[in-house]
């Protein structure tokens, strides 16, 4: 679905990836992780076409992501930014329909309302309908925002349907409470059951390590480890690149690496 090949940037005299190659499929959830600095909100802006100067080639659903007209493109794929700024005191659900604007022209305001009310919902943010979007909480502002970019894939589809969009979203975990850090990457892997290709940057390792089909690794903007989560964190692996020495078990209720640190 995105692809992304021998990826090169340099900002401000310095290089900061360095023949990076990622992919994405369709109904899969991908984990970048990384230390600060590492280059991870910049490659996640070269998959989404934010990052325009950069060397090597990006490709969503098998076409250049240059070719791809910006309205239609914004159809099909949703960027859930670190920060987002918005300062006006809209209602909850404006902001919500503010991802529904690639479709006009396309869908009615039925359509964009039901596709509103259903993100909100899937984002545990439905109760925040009527409230001020400035009144809100750093994390409640977080999931409203994820509502925002589901509402602009359509997602949740209509039932029996699959939904072959992407889902770009960058640190979407940073400001939530433990319980609705779960909730936001469940909802990231039933997405991918409808056949969504989520790639999320994360710092949380054991987070990763639950919710991701594989974990791209980056390490002063080069790739150090991609593929499964139990093949990339390993104990060498992470003290190499965070620095910090681990121990790898097994978490208890689930088939996946447990990272405790030492």
């Amino acid at each position: 679905m995105l692809q992304a090949a021998d990826i090169r940037v340099t900002l401000g005299g310095t290089q900061v990836l360095s023949d990076v190659s990622v992919s994405v499929g369709a109904g899969e959830v991908v984990a970048v992780l990384g230390p600060n600095g590492a280059g991870k909100s910049t490659l996640l802006a070269v998959l989404s076409g934010a990052q325009r100067s950069f060397s090597g080639n990006v490709d969503f659903a098998g076409r250049p992501l240059a070719d791809w007209p910006p309205h239609v493109l914004a159809r099909q794929r949703a960027v859930m930014a670190q920060h987002s700024q918005l300062g006006f005191p809209f209602r909850v659900l404006e902001v919500v329909l503010l991802g529904r604007s690639p479709h006009a022209g396309e869908s009615s305001r039925a359509d964009d309302l039901q596709a509103a009310e259903a993100a909100l919902a899937e984002a545990e943010a439905d109760h925040l309908v009527d409230r001020v979007y400035t009144t809100l909480s750093g994390g409640e502002k977080q999931r409203v925002h994820l509502a925002r970019v589901l509402a602009q894939i359509g997602y949740p589809p209509p039932v029996g349907t699959e939904c072959r969009s992407a889902l770009l979203l960058d640190e979407p975990t940073s400001s939530l409470d433990p319980s609705h850090q779960h909730t936001t990457l469940a909802t990231a892997r039933r997405a991918a059951g409808y056949g969504v290709g989520v790639v999320a940057v994360l710092h949380d390792l054991n987070l990763a390590a639950m919710y991701a089909d594989r974990i791209v690794m980056l390490n002063a903007g080069r790739l150090a480890a991609a593929g499964p989560p139990s093949d990339v964190l390993t104990e060498e692996t992470v003290a190499t690149v965070f620095g910090l020495p681990v121990r790898i078990t097994r978490h208890p209720t689930r088939n996946c690496p447990h990272v405790v640190a030492l």
